[in-house]
């Protein structure tokens, strides 16, 4: 093992920290490289945005809004295409920086069959499977809070790519280890738990909702508690498969990172945060190689799944 002690393998992907940039948050890779005093190299991957057959211009607007120690969005899925992406988009991107990785997204099974295949005759590292979106009419949300129609998704992509699958699972749903079991079963390499929550604002001016979607999903750390709760769950099913987690929501510190991988998250997703502090990912860095320092802990991994109770 690297003498590195924040190194993690995460579905056979060497990376250099556990810390994953969450789709949605940092566009196709590029957006936080012009932030002086950001680097690629400081996170151990890096999420695209959520990537469809066809281009899509998204929701009406307004499609952000922060809320109580959180923020709505409702961006819709706005992409050019996966044939743009995978033809000018990737070529653009330092591959020796660090990992990316595709999120693929659909409005049939069949899209998300035709958008993986694309992926998967490209550089990119990974794909992320994204069953689980609040914010868009169809596909995402109906496909993310039913066990059999996530498990018909991710074993359509299985069979369309040997690179590494990653689900992502949605929270608004009544049983997620049986829907993190039955993934398992269609052939998912990984979880990235959990996605937003479903939620809306209103203008009391106009007694209108204030997202032109109506609702959007919910993400900062008004929802950590709840991921975090969501990847303990996961972990019971996941661990005896050696299917690892990237815990996220709401994370905003070194802290919120070190509980989401005792709960048993391999790696952590970084998204809300960014927004206000693009220098984050730095200072998570730093906070979780002296908390191993101060606990005689030689490796990060030594934390994943170490919740006692």
């Amino acid at each position: 093992m690297p003498n590195n002690p924040l190194h993690t393998e995460f579905c056979g992907l060497s990376m250099a920290t556990p810390i994953v940039l969450l789709s949605g948050c940092v566009g196709f890779g590029e957006e936080y490289t012009r932030v002086e005093g950001y680097s690629n190299a400081d996170v151990g991957a890096v999420c695209l945005k959520g990537t469809t057959g066809d281009a899509r211009l998204g929701n009406p607007a307004h499609r952000v809004y922060e809320t109580p120690d959180g923020m709505l969005n409702a961006i819709g899925l706005q992409n050019p295409g996966v044939d743009k992406v995978v033809d000018e988009i990737l070529p653009g991107l330092d591959f020796s920086e660090t990992r990316f990785i595709a999120n693929v997204s659909g409005s049939t099974v069949e899209e998300y069959e035709r958008v993986t295949e694309r992926f998967d005759d490209s550089e990119i590292d990974a794909i992320e499977i994204n069953i689980s979106c609040p914010n868009v009419k169809e596909g995402g949300v109906a496909f993310g809070n039913d066990p059999e129609m996530s498990a018909r998704v991710v074993a359509a992509c299985r069979a369309k790519t040997n690179k590494p699958l990653v689900t992502k699972l949605s929270p608004n749903q009544t049983d997620i280890q049986t829907n993190a079991r039955l993934c398992i079963e269609a052939g998912t390499d990984g979880f990235a738990c959990i996605n937003t929550l479903m939620g809306m604002a209103i203008d009391t001016a106009t007694r209108k909702p204030v997202i032109g979607n109506v609702q959007g999903g919910l993400s900062g750390p008004a929802i950590k508690p709840i991921a975090l709760l969501k990847v303990h769950q996961v972990y019971q099913v996941a661990k005896a498969h050696n299917v690892p987690i990237i815990g996220q929501g709401g994370i905003t510190t070194a802290d919120d990172a070190i509980e989401f991988m005792i709960a048993g998250a391999a790696t952590v997703g970084i998204g809300t945060a960014l927004f206000y502090d693009p220098l984050i990912c730095k200072k998570i860095n730093a906070g979780l190689v002296d908390y191993l320092e101060r606990n005689g802990m030689a490796h990060v991994s030594e934390l994943v799944g170490s919740l006692t109770t």
